[in-house]
């Protein structure tokens, strides 16, 4: 179910990328050159559905390594967001890609946090 959750959100970003999407200035809505050599993380493999503690320990350490990661991404897009040379398609783009990139985390960072809460759930039952 995870997997499947990141695979479509992975297709809607690719169809939204290739989109003929024009803006106010008539220019289109696609990354910079620059932009589009930023390598987009992948997001860490999920978690066992009754996770022991070591499976959270790594999940811990893979989702801090990805949110990190993450931060890197984010960087890179943005590096020439103020620059003036970017169309308002540019921008759109970039802030497309920023917000698609910001979501990922979060739902990664979510799917940890239910994790950890079914981990506490079955140690209370203990």
């Amino acid at each position: 179910m995870k997997k499947v959750i990141f695979t479509s959100l992975l297709m809607m970003v690719s169809i939204s990328a290739i989109a003929d999407d024009v803006v106010d200035d008539g220019s289109r809505v696609v990354l910079p050159i620059e932009a589009q050599e930023c390598d987009l993380p992948s997001a860490p493999p999920p978690i066992p559905e009754a996770p022991v503690k070591d499976d959270l320990l790594k999940a811990q350490k893979l989702v801090k390594q990805f949110q990190g990661e993450m931060a890197i991404y984010r960087d890179c897009i943005n590096r020439d967001n103020e620059s003036g040379e970017l169309t308002l398609g540019n921008k759109a783009a970039i802030s497309n890609a920023h917000n698609y990139s910001v979501d990922m985390e979060e739902r990664v960072a979510s799917m940890f946090n239910e994790a950890v809460r079914a981990y506490k759930a079955n140690q209370a039952k203990n």
